[in-house]
Formats: structure tokens, C-alpha cells, sequence
């Protein structure tokens, strides 16, 4: 709704209200940030009190709400009499006394502003569905008027009244019946409409979706997307299943997990961090196409793109191959992104889908991106003004660097290192944002020529994609499959038969940022055997992000998986990408975060 002044049915206008100094009421309770939240929710507690002591309940459960309308609803009723630019959301009187007769409307829902004019109140009432402004008249309601000095901004209400327009436009209950359903002991924060302390939105979440509605958007397109991605795998026959969340050991994917134990049976576990195992298991047991989205847990950093408990979509199908799931990846994504238009648009938001839709920095309209790892990392050195034999050269310092520590821990920078950093970041602009320290050491580490393709890709390519692969009109980034991963760090991936160095696998980049894994499964026990035990001594050479040996998966695969091929895709980041929303706490209700108080 577009913000106006308020105004009566005799055209006189109202002050517009200011936020942060929501009157209370019309009897004295204090103003937002006149006397401080607890001196406000003392006076609703005196309020409470009073309704008590006539009798009634501040906190009723007896509603009859079964001939409620919700807002959105009751403003579809009346759409026929808007008036252009229809954006601005006013009435034609006449059209909406015609649609409207004599029949009342019952609506509820929270008080989120209020003005008195002793004989005249306007209220603002929101429902999960929208707003609408409440008429209050002495001479309409009579004896029922003074329910209204009970009443506060945050309190849910119910209301009963006939539809019509006031004279500037604004489409308005006539208010004939008004209950206190639920007092509410705490006001709205100051400023309510404007909450903007990002630690006070993620902590006090029940507030933040009240002042800041467009949040409310947010977890409403979460709700459409989800309910998306089901409706693309169940009419295509796959079969939604669930498995443990609690594992014995540590499979599926490479990374830390969260410790713990189950206390009857003596036995440390772990929150799983992928059902990946579980749900190739079922492959094969004949479950041909199976997915599940659930709960993952990862004992790793907190960033805009991490918190370390989060949802995944991971589907397994029988005789496909990745190239498959790449086709099956766009389809997907495209066919969600529009079952969260036609959702949006239902629910009367088709405004803030557009403008999602515009503040995306990418595309889903055109052909994704297929590029070879060792492609995009060439392509990269090109673009950041680098030579061809820049990633020999950082190889070879870095295996320098690696050697000198070894032979003495202890020992300080290296000037020679530093100098070669300087000089190869000053060729351009981008190169100044490659984190080389940070490539250096990862080289320093790997020790194999696939992890170190694998880290030069990390630092030398991502980072750039959105940049290097663009739309036709060059407005937008283009999703990017990079395919073709080294082996050593695809532990479950089929290796490729042209190159066994190499696997069949891909991973999608939306403007450079991970969303989805995939590849076509390992099938061959002795294969996957031999790749546990590789996990295995990494973990005892120190890695922590490894996988142990599972012995059961390998009995599993030695009775014989099919061909098959696998995905995951992380639902925050997808939403984040639909919603265009830069932080992954922006779209997960409550988001990990220290306690209240403690520093750092």
C-alpha cells in the first residue's frame, strides 16, 4: 500500500502519522520513545489488568472466526473498482458501495498504527495476507466505542464492518463491532516500520517481520520455492524420502561435523553433513528417482553464504549421467522461479517479485555456461592480465614456501614471496582482489596436481565468473556449469572414461556463487574402497574436512547400484539467489548467532 495520509468520510484530512511516534492511545499511555519500553508495558500490564477485572480475557481463544476475510482476499473483491494508476491503490466510492451492499465483513489481525479524533478513530489493521485501514465512529459503534481505550499499536483485534472508500481513495472498513483478542504487553520497537539493527532483526525475528514486512516476502518466497522444487521432482516421478540425521560416521560430503552422543546405547554420533549415502543406498534397493530436502549440519565458519545448519535438496536418478542433470538443473530452475512468480502474484505481491527479478545481477532466461575447469582458470589468468605461465610460477613458489617451512617452522615472511605477490597483483585492478597469500598457501598444501588445478580454480577463477561469462545484451551474469573437477577432490564422483584423472562432474555458479553439485555416481566398490581409504589417511595426516570409511555403503554398492546420477543444491542459497538477498541470514527465521551479550 502506498503511504498517504489518513483521512474521514467528510474528506477531512488527517495528519499524516510520523514513525517512531505512534500514539499509544487517547488516554494518556505514553508515546514510542517518550518513556522507554518498560515504562510502556507497565501501562498495557494496568490495561490488561482492568480487562481482567471486568471479566473478560486480554488474551481470548473464543474468536469465531470461520467468515473471517483476509485483506488481500477482501481487496481482490473490490478490484473491479480501483482506480488508475492502480499502483496507488484508490477506490472508486461509488463502485465499492455497489460491490459491497449491506453485507458486513469480519477481519482480524494486529493494530500497527492509530489516530484518534475524539468521535473518529482511524486504525491500521495487518493480516498475513495485507493491510487495511479500520473506521471507528462513536455514532456507528455507540456503546461499543470504548473498546477503544483498551486498545494499543501491537494489539490483535477483531473487527466487523462494511467496505468503503474515504474521500481520498483509500479503501476503509466502517467498523461497526471492534474485540481485543490479544493484548500486547510490548510495543512495536521505535521507528517500527524502519527496523534496521541487523542483530535485533536475526535475534527478535517475531519483530523483525513485523517491522519490516518485506521479510515476510522473503520467507513466504522460501515457502513457494520449496513447495516448487517438490512439484518439478514429483511429476517427474521421483519419490521423496527421509533419511537419519544422526550418523555413525562422518560420509557424503568433505567437511567438519558436530559431535554427539546418544546416551542409552553408549555410542558417539554425528549430525549428518549430506544424505548422500543413504539416498544411493535406496538407488540401490530399485528406488530408481529419490530425493530429499532436509536439515544438514557443518561444523565450519559463519559467512554470508554459510551458517552451519542449513537445508538441502539432493536427488538421486538411475541411468543418468551428469549431462543429464545439466539439462535437468535448468529446467528446474527456471520452472521454480516461475512457480514463485505465479505464487507471488497470487498473493497480490506481484510488485516485490519484479523488483526481485530486477535486483538480480544475473539471468535464467538464456543457456547456462559449460566450462571446463582448466578453461575457466585459463581464461581468468587471461582476463586478470596474467601470462600463461603464471600458475607454474605460483606452483613453484609455493612448493618453495611449503619446503622452507618444513625444513624450519619457525621462520618469518619471506621478502622474495612478498615482493612476487606485489608485483603480480599490480598488473590490474581485478588481480588486486585475488587473495594470493591465501592461493599461495593452499598450493603450499595440496599434494596432488588435481588439488592444485582445484585451488587455482578457487582463487584465480571463481571469484571472476560473473564477470567473464554474460548475457547476449551484457546486462546480466549467466549461471556457469564448471565441469570436468579432478578426481582427488571428487571422492564419490564417477572418473570420466576419457580421463580417468578427471570426473564427470559439474558444479553451478549463479554470479559467482555456488548453488549446486552434481556427478555422475561412483558405482565400482573397489573404486569407491580405495578413495575412503585415501579420506581416511588424510584425516590421520591432519585434514579435518574428511570423510571416514564406510563400510556399509561399500557392502551396499558391492550388490550393485545402477548407473545413476546425483545433485545437491542448497535451498538458503536459491532463495537467496530468487530473492535477491545478499545474506544467507536474511533467509533463514533464525539464523545461528552468539548469546545476547557476548563480545565478538
Amino acid at each position: 500500500m502506498t503511504d498517504r495520509s489518513w483521512d474521514d468520510a467528510s474528506g477531512v484530512r488527517a495528519v499524516p502519522i510520523e514513525p517512531g511516534n505512534v500514539v499509544e492511545s487517547n488516554h494518556g499511555a505514553p508515546e514510542v520513545g517518550g518513556s522507554g519500553e518498560e515504562a510502556l508495558a507497565a501501562a498495557r500490564r494496568v490495561k490488561a489488568a482492568r480487562i481482567r477485572a471486568d471479566g473478560r480475557n486480554p488474551f481470548a481463544n473464543d474468536a469465531e472466526l470461520g467468515d473471517r476475510a483476509w485483506v488481500h482476499a477482501l481487496r481482490t473483491s473490490f478490484a473491479s473498482a480501483l482506480l488508475e494508476p492502480k499502483a496507488e491503490l484508490r477506490y472508486d466510492a461509488a463502485r465499492v458501495a455497489e460491490l459491497a451492499g449491506a453485507a458486513e465483513v469480519h477481519v482480524a489481525g494486529r493494530l500497527t498504527a492509530r489516530r484518534g479524533f475524539g468521535k473518529a478513530v482511524f486504525l491500521r489493521l495487518v493480516d498475513a495476507s495485507g493491510e487495511l485501514q479500520l473506521f471507528a465512529k462513536l455514532d456507528v459503534m455507540k456503546g461499543g466505542f470504548s473498546v477503544l481505550e483498551e486498545l494499543d499499536v501491537g494489539d490483535h483485534v477483531e473487527a466487523r464492518g462494511v467496505p468503503m472508500v474515504t474521500k481520498t481513495g483509500e479503501l476503509s472498513l466502517l467498523v461497526s463491532s471492534l474485540r481485543l483478542l490479544t493484548k500486547a504487553l510490548r510495543p512495536l520497537p521505535e521507528k517500527w516500520h524502519g527496523l534496521t539493527d541487523v542483530d535485533i532483526r536475526y535475534r527478535r525475528r517475531y519483530v523483525d517481520l513485523v517491522a519490516n514486512p518485506e521479510v515476510a516476502s522473503v520467507f513466504r518466497a522460501r515457502t513457494l520455492i520449496v513447495q516448487g522444487l517438490r512439484r518439478f521432482l514429483d511429476d517427474d516421478g521421483f519419490v521423496e524420502v527421509e533419511t537419519p540425521t544422526l550418523n555413525t560416521v562422518v560420509g557424503g560430503a568433505a567437511a567438519r561435523p558436530f559431535h554427539t552422543h546418544h546416551n542409552t546405547l553408549d555410542l558417539p554420533l554425528f549430525l549428518r553433513i549430506a544424505p548422500e549415502l543413504y539416498l544411493k543406498r535406496l538407488l540401490v534397493g530399485g528406488l530408481e528417482r529419490v530425493y530429499e530436502i532436509g536439515r544438514c549440519y557443518r561444523n565450519e565458519g559463519i559467512s554470508p553464504r554459510h551458517n552451519p545448519e542449513f537445508t538441502i535438496l539432493e536427488f538421486y536418478q538411475a541411468y543418468a549421467t551428469y549431462e543429464t542433470l545439466m539439462e535437468r538443473t535448468e529446467a528446474l530452475l527456471r520452472s521454480v522461479d516461475q512457480y514463485l512468480e505465479r505464487g507471488m502474484v497470487a498473493s497480490g505481491q506481484p510488485a516485490i517479485y519484479q523488483r526481485w527479478v530486477e535486483q538480480r545481477p544475473f539471468t535464467l532466461a538464456e543457456p547456462f555456461a559449460r566450462v571446463r575447469m582448466t578453461d575457466a582458470i585459463a581464461r581468468s589468468v587471461a582476463a586478470l592480465g596474467l601470462g600463461p605461465d603464471t600458475r607454474a610460477d605460483l606452483e613453484r613458489r609455493a612448493a618453495a614456501f611449503a619446503a622452507a617451512k618444513s625444513a624450519d617452522p619457525g621462520a618469518g615472511r619471506d621478502p622474495e614471496l612478498a615482493v612476487f605477490i606485489e608485483r603480480v597483483a599490480s598488473v590490474s585492478d581485478a588481480a588486486r582482489k585475488v587473495e594470493w597469500a591465501q592461493l599461495l598457501r593452499g598450493l603450499a598444501k595440496a599434494e596432488t596436481d588435481g588439488e592444485r588445478t582445484f585451488t587455482c580454480y578457487e582463487y584465480l577463477a571463481e571469484p571472476f565468473l560473473w564477470q567473464q561469462y554474460r548475457s547476449a545484451d551484457g546486462m546480466k551474469s549467466l549461471p556457469v556449469f564448471i565441469i570436468d573437477y579432478p578426481f582427488e577432490v571428487s571422492p564419490l564422483a564417477r572418473r570420466k572414461d576419457s580421463d580417468p584423472s578427471l570426473t564427470d562432474r559439474f558444479e553451478l555458479f549463479v554470479h559467482s556463487r555456488e548453488l549446486c553439485n552434481a556427478f555422475s555416481e561412483l558405482n565400482d566398490p573397489d573404486d569407491q574402497a580405495a578413495r575412503f581409504q585415501e579420506q581416511v589417511s588424510k584425516k590421520r595426516r591432519g585434514a579435518e574436512e574428511t570423510m571416514d570409511y564406510d563400510e556399509d555403503y561399500i557392502r551396499a554398492l558391492e550388490h550393485g547400484m545402477p548407473p545413476a546420477a546425483g545433485f545437491g543444491l542448497g535451498v538458503d542459497r536459491l532463495v537467496m539467489a530468487l530473492a535477491a538477498q545478499e545474506s544467507i541470514r536474511d533467509v533463514i527465521a533464525f539464523p545461528l548467532l552468539r548469546p545476547e551479550g557476548t563480545p565478538g
